[in-house]
């Protein structure tokens, strides 16, 4: 196997679930209403919702320096609003997040290995640090929706 397929099993593994750690974004996120969503249990602390906008955010920054464009996140995108807090909103929240780690994972797959030690613009970390980086940001943000879900 190649060290691009490893890492996309790991990119599926920590999305989809059957992670060595624990329950994988999706699993995290099973069962979390629209309310729950929006809820802020913890003061000054980021709502569930927040962070699934900030975590598609994310997949489609990383998506688009994996593919050599040069992306400097304003706080606004870094941190998107949540601008329809009711459940249609939520739905469109997680297809969103559904859809764009399905577009991470597909450009990842086609990475070559040769390439996973290079920055794909010059400016930004590896390939490889990128595509870790990622997993490592999906799991951290499952460990604090998982959090805030029992609040």
């Amino acid at each position: 196997m190649s060290e691009r397929d490893r890492i996309v099993d790991q990119m599926k593994r920590a999305f989809e679930g059957d992670a060595w750690h624990g329950p994988a974004v999706r699993e995290v996120l099973e069962g979390v209403t629209w309310k729950k969503a929006i809820a802020k249990p913890i003061p000054a602390v980021h709502s569930i919702f927040e962070i699934v906008l900030h975590m598609t955010a994310w997949e489609d920054i990383v998506r688009r320096r994996l593919l050599g464009e040069t992306v400097s996140p304003t706080p606004a995108e870094d941190w998107p609003p949540v601008t329809d807090p009711d459940k249609a909103g939520w739905d469109r929240a997680l297809e969103a997040l559904e859809a764009g780690h399905m577009s991470l994972r597909k450009t990842a797959a086609g990475i070559d290995d040769e390439i996973l030690d290079s920055s794909p613009v010059g400016k930004y970390s590896t390939r490889y640090i990128l595509l870790h980086g990622i997993i490592q940001h999906s799991l951290y943000h499952a460990g604090q929706i998982a959090v805030l879900k029992k609040g």
